[in-house]
């Protein structure tokens, strides 16, 4: 083995760093996300083969949450949950954000079903709605 083999990377390909620090299941769904513009670098599109360095800022959507992220370290391999953690740093503006937004969601839900069932006479008023009838 040579003396490089046990250095870390000075750059690492996005998808691959997304896939290893656990953002995303696969590479694939890393690559789908970056293509379908869910993954920026520093305000910019991004493509997946971007090759990004310590200090890099992201912006990842996942579902409803939009993190921000700044990376910390480079990895090219998957490992535990606790190590990809520790490839980055998420800005308090960005989980003040995610939990102010998650909150809200949990509000609108809970609104949502407050009278439990529907009657007759609401499930039809729906179904109107929905053009069903």
């Amino acid at each position: 083995m040579t003396e490089q083999n046990h250095q870390c990377p000075t750059k690492v390909r996005l998808d691959k760093w997304l896939w290893a620090a656990r953002l995303f299941k696969t590479r694939a769904l890393a690559k789908s996300a970056i293509e379908g513009g869910k993954v920026s670098i520093e305000g910019q599109k991004a493509k997946p083969a971007k090759e990004i360095s310590v200090g890099t800022v992201l912006k990842v959507r996942q579902g409803w949450d939009d993190r921000s992220l700044t990376v910390l370290k480079l990895s090219e391999q998957r490992r535990s949950a606790p190590e990809a953690q520790q490839l980055y740093e998420e800005s308090a503006d960005s989980i003040r954000e995610r939990e102010r937004l998650a909150e809200q969601r949990k509000l609108q839900a809970a609104g949502q079903f407050a009278n439990e069932r529907p009657n007759k006479k609401e499930r039809r008023q729906r179904q109107a709605m929905k053009g069903r009838f």
